[in-house]
């Protein structure tokens, strides 16, 4: 799917020359996809800078000299913005509590974990982080860094901005952990989660700088046993993130919130309309 969508964004690119910057937006499986899709995406090009304007030879020998020149990052050649994910799996579902309609039950996620690609084919293993294709490790795993061919993170590292949006309740399909990147300890506690009056079921914002990021790195403790997942947060949180953590606890929608944080249907998930506005208010562009 990501080789799909690569391949349709550099179509419409096709069609509209005059388009220089790009955002993407993506709700669950999607926000895999399009993260895979950017990896396939992205390049740089030289850029030179120095000044402008008439010259003789002379002064234009001397500019020349003056004028720097550096790569820029750009996906599909264009001007990366916005990477804005909605209730999306990050770190897959494999983990505890990763989908949350099986309650946890041990016994219950080792059996989804082996027979999900029944139900869903090939997803259903990179999910559950079951795929071995050719020896080589998941996918999922492949994509918190660079590799030869697919630059994953840095296509990521490119965007001015990176925003999770994820439910803290209700959401039957996707947990809250793998939606906001998260380990367990970090989720906001109730205490701190908040009412605004504009976006009502935004709950907790958290925004990360690259500071914190370099004061999270150096407290992680170095002999601790690194699993998959804790390996994937740790390559996805190489670069900030913007968290946005959404509540339909009282809302007559929230047991189908995982539709609701998008509007999926407006006569069925309409409550969701504050978070959508949320993302469009804040939307670089």
């Amino acid at each position: 799917m990501g080789e799909r969508l690569a391949e349709e964004v550099a179509d419409v690119i096709r069609c509209w020359p005059d388009v220089n910057k790009i955002s993407f937006v993506a709700h669950s499986l999607g926000g895999l996809v399009a993260r895979y899709a950017i990896g396939r995406l992205y390049g740089n090009i030289l850029v030179s800078s120095g000044p402008t304007g008439n010259f003789s030879s002379k002064e234009h020998m001397n500019n020349l000299a003056q004028c720097q020149q550096h790569y820029e990052d750009r996906i599909a050649g264009l001007e990366p913005m916005n990477f804005i994910t909605f209730a999306t799996p990050h770190l897959g579902s494999r983990g505890n509590k990763q989908l949350p309609f099986l309650c946890g039950l041990p016994f219950l996620e080792r059996s989804a974990s082996q027979t999900a690609h029944w139900l869903v084919g090939r997803s259903g293993k990179h999910l559950f982080l079951t795929d071995n294709d050719d020896g080589r490790p998941p996918l999922l795993l492949e994509m918190v860094n660079d590799s030869k061919d697919l630059k994953f993170m840095s296509a990521l590292r490119s965007f001015k901005r990176r925003t999770a949006y994820a439910n803290a309740s209700y959401d039957h399909v996707v947990g809250w952990r793998t939606s906001s990147i998260r380990r367990q300890h970090e989720l906001p506690k109730a205490q701190l989660l908040v009412k605004d009056e504009k976006y009502p079921h935004i709950v907790h914002i958290e925004r990360e700088t690259a500071e914190d990021i370099q004061k999270k790195s150096s407290s992680l403790v170095q002999t601790q046993v690194i699993d998959l997942e804790e390996e994937m947060i740790r390559g996805l949180t190489q670069v900030p993130w913007e968290r946005v953590d959404v509540s339909f606890r009282r809302s007559r929608q929230r047991y189908a919130a995982h539709s609701t944080i998008q509007v999926k249907t407006y006569w069925l998930n309409s409550d969701g309309a504050d978070v959508v506005l949320h993302m469009i208010d804040n939307f670089l562009i």
